[in-house]
């Protein structure tokens, strides 16, 4: 296990356990942060906890031409069901995402500090939340890094207080990020529900050639 110190380099990813961890201390200071997205890496932890940083094998990942969209999610978007809106209130997306209740999970890995090293990472343009509303209400939303000279998006977390609102959010996203000629979305660990969306696992090895 790698401790980390002053300096904001990882090691190589390839030394990471069978879980993907791959080093833990430090800090989530905007260089060591953008450093670790560059090399696949990203911080994971509870608050009572040292800072943990993660760089999964397989890696869970959407290509856009991958993306599905389901007959029901057509039909919402027929109807403009929800409204859409990008880097409006980040810190509310962020704020939501930490306070949602989730099934089978205790808590919150997005820590106070990690919130607040997200926002900053958002005022430097790096990290960008998308909002969904309903009525004039954000129902949904996600946040994530943009690795704009990678082409390459890191998704984060999304929230949903109504059925299919972060699902809503997701698929706009990813089609605003065609028009930027994203490579991939990293979505980091399998879950059914984003394999339901088109994302597939992929070793790490071919994750970090994509960041190369």
């Amino acid at each position: 296990m790698y401790i980390l110190n002053d300096s904001i380099d990882f090691p190589n990813v390839s030394a990471a356990n069978e879980d993907g961890l791959l080093a833990l201390g430090g800090d989530l200071s905007i260089p060591r942060l953008l450093n670790a997205y560059h090399n696949g890496i990203f911080p994971w932890y509870d608050e009572d906890q040292p800072i943990l940083w993660f760089s999964p094998d397989p890696r869970m990942v959407l290509f856009p031409e991958d993306l599905k969209i389901s007959k029901s999610m057509r039909q919402l978007f027929r109807k403009n069901y929800f409204e859409i809106t990008f880097n409006k209130n980040f810190k509310q997306v962020i704020d939501n995402c930490a306070s949602i209740i989730r099934p089978d999970q205790f808590g919150t890995w997005i820590t106070s500090d990690m919130q607040e090293a997200y926002i900053e990472l958002h005022k430097m343009g790096h990290a960008i939340s998308v909002e969904v509303w309903k009525d004039k209400t954000i129902v949904g939303g996600l946040y994530g890094i943009w690795l704009e000279d990678k082409k390459v998006f890191c998704g984060e977390s999304m929230f949903s207080k109504v059925s299919n609102a972060s699902k809503y959010g997701f698929i706009k996203l990813v089609e605003r990020l065609k028009e930027k000629e994203v490579k991939l979305i990293d979505c980091q660990v399998y879950t059914d529900h984003l394999a339901s969306l088109g994302a597939k696992e992929i070793s790490r090895r071919a994750f970090i050639e994509f960041l190369k």
